[in-house]
């Protein structure tokens, strides 16, 4: 008996089993307009107002696949990460169209790099469901499938000539949309790069269409290691028996998977989902690894969850998950200010000498410094002087 009960999710008696698991007929039949989504789901008022004034939200698209997934009612939380809602039509507290400065952050086409070591490789702009938290509306979205051949080249060869790059992110819209053949162009071109050590990418098509990983497409990303694919579940719902098996033919193939998901308001900001997703994930051996704050992009206000709301969240899961389980709390600050971890303060009170601390479970105890001067540096330090030099020079 298996530990947890990943369960298929249901099919239209109307689509045949090998149409629905064709992720190319997922993306022709995926829903894009007010017609597509009321006959697919009874509309609240308030979808229906942002359907109405359509123009003024962001981009509404989704497989049917996920579709299906978000079938009970106005409150669940599928839902509501999938479907436009008349509070994106608010003008709320903090609207950034940009909220990471990508733009102030683009030396090249298609590229960001905020980084010193690492950059952005934005392949394509369309995603297959269009998130309502999206942090990259001022991109996302305008329908070109892939980068053109201008753009590609200019954007590899800024790779090629910042020899401090040593990872480079595939994003988008998701990677995973283009064609395998498209996507080994790709990580041919990276691989052919001698200072480039790592590839990642980002991608949210094992959680709304998880028939495109398929074994051909592992083992051809398999060629190019290391290659990291980085997956963005925010519920436990959106594990199911198709997003498991997708998962596990990766990680079967020797490419490590590991998660980013978003707090979001009334949809997973309970410690109860979060470690039900955290656990779940382990347990298909992907390795959640950051629990985002919301960006403050247009149209969000009201997905946003407080930074105490998420640090007392994260407060309870300490002790009680294993650190293999739980994500690193982290909020972008706004304006490319780049990542800051959050953790919850176990610290009473400090000095030079000692510093005083009370655990999750309430144990108190004092941890005493070695003097400041008798720190010393490593001997052979120098040895890596250049190396890390070359990282923090990539952005000059």
């Amino acid at each position: 008996m298996a530990i947890f009960d990943f369960k298929s999710t249901p099919k239209p008696e109307s689509v045949s089993v090998k149409d629905w698991m064709d992720w190319t007929w997922q993306l022709r039949n995926s829903l894009k307009n007010h017609q597509d989504f009321k006959q697919a789901f009874k509309l609240s008022d308030s979808e229906e107002a942002a359907f109405i004034q359509g123009e003024k939200v962001f981009n509404i698209r989704s497989t049917p696949y996920y579709a299906a997934l978000a079938q009970n009612g106005p409150h669940d939380p599928l839902r509501k990460i999938l479907m436009p809602d008349a509070a994106e039509l608010s003008d709320g507290l903090q609207q950034m169209l940009d909220p990471l400065a990508e733009k102030k952050n683009n030396p090249a086409p298609r590229i960001i790099h905020r980084y010193s070591d690492r950059v952005l490789f934005l392949i394509t702009d369309i995603c297959s469901v269009y998130c309502r938290y999206c942090t990259r509306k001022h991109f996302t979205g305008q329908d070109q499938a892939l980068a053109g051949p201008e753009e590609y080249q200019a954007a590899l060869e800024y790779i090629k000539t910042h020899k401090g790059i040593r990872e480079v992110i595939l994003s988008g819209g998701d990677p995973l949309t283009v064609s395998d053949s498209q996507l080994e162009k790709v990580l041919s071109d990276l691989r052919a790069i001698p200072h480039l050590e790592i590839i990642r990418i980002g991608t949210r098509m094992p959680v709304v269409a998880p028939m495109r990983v398929t074994e051909k497409l592992a083992q051809m990303i398999r060629k190019y290691k290391p290659v990291f694919v980085m997956t963005h579940f925010n519920h436990p719902r959106e594990l199911t028996a198709e997003s498991a098996q997708s998962l596990e033919i990766l990680v079967d193939h020797g490419i490590p998977v590991m998660n980013q998901m978003v707090l979001l308001n009334g949809i997973n900001n309970h410690a109860a989902i979060v470690q039900a997703l955290s656990r779940r994930l382990l347990f298909l051996r992907v390795k959640p690894y950051y629990m985002f704050q919301c960006d403050p992009s247009e149209g969000t206000d009201h997905l946003r969850t407080s930074i105490e709301n998420s640090l007392e969240l994260q407060k309870e899961l300490w002790g009680h998950l294993s650190g293999l389980a739980m994500p690193t709390l982290s909020v972008d600050i706004p304006d490319g200010g780049g990542k800051t971890t959050l953790v919850p303060n176990f610290e009473t009170s400090k000095s030079p000498a000692k510093r005083v601390y009370q655990g999750w479970d309430g144990v108190q105890a004092e941890y005493i410094n070695p003097p400041q001067d008798q720190m010393r540096l490593p001997f052979d330090y120098e040895d890596y002087l250049k190396e890390w030099d070359e990282l923090k020079s990539a952005k000059t």
